[in-house]
C-alpha cells in the first residue's frame, strides 16, 4: 500500500512539474527553464526561511549595521532584472565567512564576512552577487532540484558508517539554506554582481580583490556551524581575472570618471564589531566547553575534536568511530525528552534509570538503533547512551552513539564525559569578553608588520591580521591610513 501511493505521489508531482515548466521563464536570460515554484510560491518559501535562520543564528546586535546592508540591498533591487520584488538584508551572529541567499529575496550576511570587507565596494560585490543568485532565480533552482531529489529518494537514515548523518540530524532542515551553486550559477552570479555595483557607481574591482582573499582563506576554512563561502559558492575557474576583465568592461561602458571604494566609511562602521567566536554562544579552554549565558558547563575526552554549531555541539575522537553529540531539548520534562528522542530517531529502549548530575536531576537511558543503506540495503545496528540532564528550567541531551561492535570501547569514556554536565559559577568564566575589531590608524610611514608592532599585536596574529586587511606584512603603508587590528 505504501509503495503505490508513494508511485501515486510521485506521478502527481511530476505532472506539476510539467505546468510549471511551461511558464518559467529566467528574468535574466529570458529563456524558460525547469522551475517547481511560482514567484509567489518563492515569496512565500522565504517568508517561511527567515524566522527559521534568525531564530536559529540570532540577528547581530548592531542597528546602524543592520540598517546599513538593508539600505544598499534595496538600492541593488531596483537596478536589478527583479526591481519588484521585495529585498531583505540582514546581518546574523556568526563568525563564519559567509553570505548566502533564499528564496524570495532574503539575503543573510554573517559578521565573520563583515569583519573580513575591506571597503564598501566589497560589501557591495558580495550583495550584488547573492541577489544576482535570486534575480537568477538560481535559489530557486537548488531548491527545486532538491525538493525533487528527496522526492525520489524518500527520505533517508539517521546513521552511516561514519554517523555524519547523525551528526547532522538536527542541521538537515537549515540544509536546504546552504544547497551548493553550480559553476555555471556562480559565473552568472559574479556577472550580475559586478553589473548590478558597477551601475551603483562602486568599483567592482574590489569584489574580485575580495574572491582572492577567499582564496587565500580556503585552505583554513571550518566545517563547523554555518559553511564557508567557498564551500557553497565553488570557484567558477579564474574569478579574479574573469571579475576584473568584467568590472573593466562595464566601466567603460557606463563613463564615470572614478567609482566608489569608500574604505574608510566602511572600517568606522565595522569598528567594535565581535570577531571570531563570540563566548557566550559558548566557548572551549582546555578540553572543557563553557556556556556563560546557560551557566554550565561540561568536560570531553581528551583528543576528541569539538564542534559547536548554533543548534548543537558534537564530539568526535579521531578515528571517527563515534560521536557525542550535545543538545536541548524542546520538551519540558525529562519524561517528555526521552520519548521524543527515542521517538524521533527510530530507538529501541534497553534500559533507562533516574540519577542525579552533579546535583542536577537527569535520566540515563541505553538505546539500540538499526538503519539501513538506502543504496545497498545493509543493515547497521547502533548502540545510543543518552543522558538528559534538567538545568535552569530546560532540559539538555548528551547523546554517546557507536556501532554495536565497537560500542563498549568508548561508553566508559562517553559517560565519564557525559557525567561531568554541571552548573557553572566561575565568574572568570561567565565574564569572558569577546574579541572585537579595533580600526586604528598608521601613524608613521612603513612596512605594514612595524605598525602591528607599534600596536604591541602578538607576532602570532601577524599572519591573520595581514589577510585580515588584505595586505602583505611587507606592503608600505602611509600614514594615516586605517588598519583593522584585534582587541576587546
Amino acid at each position: 500500500m505504501r509503495k503505490i501511493n508513494i508511485q501515486v505521489l510521485i506521478l502527481l508531482f511530476l505532472a506539476n512539474v510539467i505546468l510549471v515548466i511551461s511558464c518559467a521563464v529566467n528574468p535574466v536570460t529570458g529563456k524558460k527553464q525547469i522551475m517547481l515554484m511560482s514567484e509567489e510560491q518563492e515569496i512565500q518559501l522565504g517568508l517561511t526561511y527567515d524566522p527559521q535562520v534568525m531564530a536559529t543564528f540570532g540577528a547581530y546586535p548592531d542597528n546602524n549595521l543592520q540598517n546599513f546592508v538593508q539600505t544598499k540591498v534595496n538600492e541593488i533591487g531596483k537596478i536589478s532584472h527583479r526591481p519588484n520584488l521585495e529585498y531583505h538584508a540582514k546581518v546574523v551572529d556568526s563568525p563564519v565567512v559567509n553570505a548566502f541567499a533564499v528564496p524570495g529575496g532574503y539575503i543573510y550576511l554573517t559578521r565573520g564576512i563583515l569583519a573580513q570587507l575591506n571597503n564598501e565596494a566589497e560589501l557591495e560585490g558580495v550583495m550584488a552577487h547573492e541577489l544576482g543568485h535570486i534575480a537568477a532565480r538560481h535559489t530557486v533552482s537548488q531548491q527545486s532540484k532538491q525538493q525533487l531529489g528527496q522526492l525520489l529518494l524518500i527520505g533517508g537514515m539517521i546513521a552511516s558508517e561514519k554517523f555524519a548523518q547523525y551528526a547532522q540530524y538536527a542541521l538537515q532542515g537549515m540544509q536546504l539554506l546552504f544547497l551548493k551553486f553550480s559553476r555555471d550559477d556562480e559565473r552568472q552570479a559574479d556577472a550580475l554582481g559586478v553589473e548590478y555595483s558597477t551601475k551603483l557607481g562602486y568599483d567592482a574591482r574590489k569584489m574580485a580583490d575580495f574572491f582572492k582573499v577567499l582564496q587565500k582563506m580556503s585552505l583554513s576554512e571550518s566545517e563547523g556551524g554555518i559553511p564557508t563561502f567557498l564551500s557553497t559558492h565553488p570557484d567558477p575557474g579564474d574569478r579574479y581575472n574573469d571579475v576584473n576583465k568584467q568590472a573593466a568592461e562595464w566601466q567603460t561602458q557606463i563613463g564615470l570618471g572614478s567609482y566608489k571604494v569608500n574604505q574608510d566609511s566602511y572600517l568606522k562602521l565595522i569598528n567594535g564589531i565581535i570577531y571570531g567566536e563570540d563566548p557566550k554562544q559558548g566557548y572551549v579552554e582546555g578540553n572543557t566547553f563553557y556556556h556563560p549565558e546557560l551557566k554550565f558547563k561540561f568536560s570531553f575526552p581528551n583528543g576528541w575534536k569539538l564542534e559547536n554549531s548554533p543548534l548543537q555541539v558534537s564530539i568526535t575522537p579521531p578515528d571517527q568511530k563515534a560521536l557525542m553529540l550535545f543538545t536541548l531539548s524542546s520538551q519540558k520534562s525529562l519524561e517528555a525528552a526521552v520519548d521524543t528522542t527515542i521517538s524521533q530517531y527510530k530507538l529501541t529502549l534497553q534500559g533507562s534509570k533516574r540519577i542525579t548530575v552533579n546535583g542536577l536531576q537527569a535520566i540515563m537511558t541505553q538505546c539500540k538503533q538499526v538503519s539501513q543503506d538506502q543504496s545497498t540495503g545493509a543493515t547497521q545496528t547502533n548502540m545510543v547512551l543518552s543522558y538528559f540532564i534538567s538545568h535552569g528550567g530546560l532540559i539538555y541531551v548528551i547523546h554517546g552513539v557507536s556501532t554495536e561492535a565497537d560500542f563498549n570501547n568508548y561508553a566508559g569514556t562517553m559517560n565519564s564525559s557525559m557525567a561531568t554536565f554541571s552548573n557553572l559559577t566561575d565568574p572568570s568564566k561567565i565574564n569572558v569578553k569577546p574579541k572585537r575589531i579595533q580600526v586604528v590608524t598608521v601613524q608613521r610611514n612603513g612596512p605594514l608588520s612595524d605598525v602591528f608592532a607599534y600596536y604591541r599585536v602578538p607576532q602570532t596574529q601577524y599572519k591573520e591580521l595581514s589577510l585580515l586587511n588584505n595586505l602583505e606584512l611587507t606592503d608600505q603603508v602611509p600614514v594615516g591610513k586605517l588598519i583593522k587590528i584585534i582587541g576587546e
